[in-house]
């Protein structure tokens, strides 16, 4: 197929896609760069021939596509051959990831991923290099994670017969981890921080010629996720939320979002892009400082939201653009609200979302207070992550209940 290349953030140069993928290159050939405690720098970026698509295909043929299988437009993706529909099919996503709850008086959609293969939006990167591993030919991929990029990419390795390496820091939480063990990879637990593991796992994949899915280092990480972007748009008819908040860590979710509007827009499908509120914890906050101060200052990161916990953003620069583009904002919440978040959603709409998650709706909660335009605006909120990868996090506010005999409950109920 070949309808794309691969454009460098930075420096802006371009390459073909046979010199990059022939050659097994993720940063930029020019200005690429990865070093210890800072942000990645050269990432690439994939750009297709949208005059030639726009021709072809139009909105309403879109529309006629189902969420969550991405394959169904393969003129959007960097693949040039894809696996047969049965293998496909193991990669079905959530087919209606937009559910509407009345919260607190408040119409509010959120776009639900706790209901993927492996219950986490990492699954939208993980399929997309999987199938490129399976176009190379290659059986082994590796990745760097606090949890659940480990665990989706051990996941979808399992349903697709490859091999997988997760190297994850020590502090992950025990049902992350088991979910990564049971799986079947090769699990290495990193005496050290997110970024240390991040750092060990470029050097050992470079080293045994593994493939790489670490976040933002392979740009096919950013590309995958922005499927979430064409969910939108296909469920939604075109009519895409005014705000979406968006929880970041390395800054891949809300770089691939709007690597999702950036495509549609460049097709003439959308005039503006969604306002983009990038979500951190106040313990994990790099991406708020940076905006603040325009410049990049390491400082060891500590949040109960651990899939957002990172103390060098690896896609830091892409995702403060993302938000500046798209006149979005970048805020921070404390552990405490993030916390009584997740106990608001769960008790309030049914999903169980990880804290990272339940950061969202801490920060739309906080932001609503100083804006009134976001009161009579189509708000989405992410929900990147099942409550039950971190049951950890479940139990600091639901407490053990107490046993009592046959006799005492139904006194409860006041039956003899």
């Amino acid at each position: 197929m070949n309808n794309y290349l691969y454009k460098c953030f930075d420096c802006g140069m371009r390459f073909s896609s046979t010199e990059i993928e022939d050659n097994l290159i993720y940063l930029c050939p020019r200005c690429g760069k990865a070093e210890k405690n800072t942000p990645l720098k050269g990432v690439m970026t994939v750009e297709y021939d949208y005059k030639k698509i726009k021709k072809k295909y139009s909105k309403e043929r879109f529309f006629k596509h189902q969420p969550g299988k991405f394959w169904l437009y393969p003129y959007l993706w960097p693949v040039n051959k894809y696996p047969d529909k049965t293998v496909l099919e193991r990669l079905q996503l959530n087919n209606k990831p937009i559910v509407q709850f009345n919260v607190d008086g408040s119409e509010l959609l959120f776009f639900d991923d706790t209901r993927n293969p492996t219950l986490s939006y990492k699954d939208r990167a993980s399929s997309l290099i999987a199938i490129k591993a399976l176009e190379f030919g290659i059986g082994e991929i590796s990745a760097a994670s606090t949890g659940n990029a480990g665990s989706s990419l051990a996941g979808i390795c399992a349903r697709l017969g490859l091999k997988s390496h997760i190297f994850v820091p020590s502090s992950i939480p025990d049902s992350k981890r088991i979910q990564i063990q049971s799986f079947g990879a090769n699990i290495y637990l990193v005496d050290g921080s997110y970024d240390e593991a991040f750092d060990l796992c470029l050097e050992i994949s470079s080293a045994e010629n593994i493939y790489n899915r670490s976040t933002a280092y392979n740009p096919l990480t950013i590309e995958g996720k922005k499927s979430a972007a064409f969910d939108m748009f296909i469920q939604l008819k075109g009519k895409l939320p005014d705000y979406i908040f968006i929880p970041v860590g390395d800054g891949v979710i809300i770089s691939g979002l709007f690597k999702g509007f950036y495509d549609q827009k460049k097709l003439g499908w959308i005039k503006k892009y969604p306002r983009l509120i990038g979500v951190q914890a106040e313990g994990s906050n790099a991406l708020v400082r940076y905006i603040e101060k325009g410049k990049f200052e390491f400082r060891n990161a500590s949040t109960i939201a651990d899939s957002i916990c990172a103390s060098a953003p690896r896609n830091l620069y892409m995702a403060a653009d993302a938000i500046k583009r798209s006149d979005g904002a970048a805020i921070s919440v404390t552990d405490t609200e993030i916390l009584d978040a997740q106990k608001n959603i769960s008790a309030l709409t049914g999903i169980l979302v990880e804290p990272t998650g339940a950061a969202t709706y801490a920060a739309y909660k906080k932001l609503i207070q100083t804006d009134k335009l976001l009161s009579k605006s189509k708000v989405l909120l992410m929900m990147t992550g099942s409550g039950l990868k971190d049951t950890n996090a479940l139990n600091r506010w639901n407490k053990k209940p107490v046993i009592n005999s046959i006799s005492q409950i139904k006194e409860l109920f006041q039956r003899k």
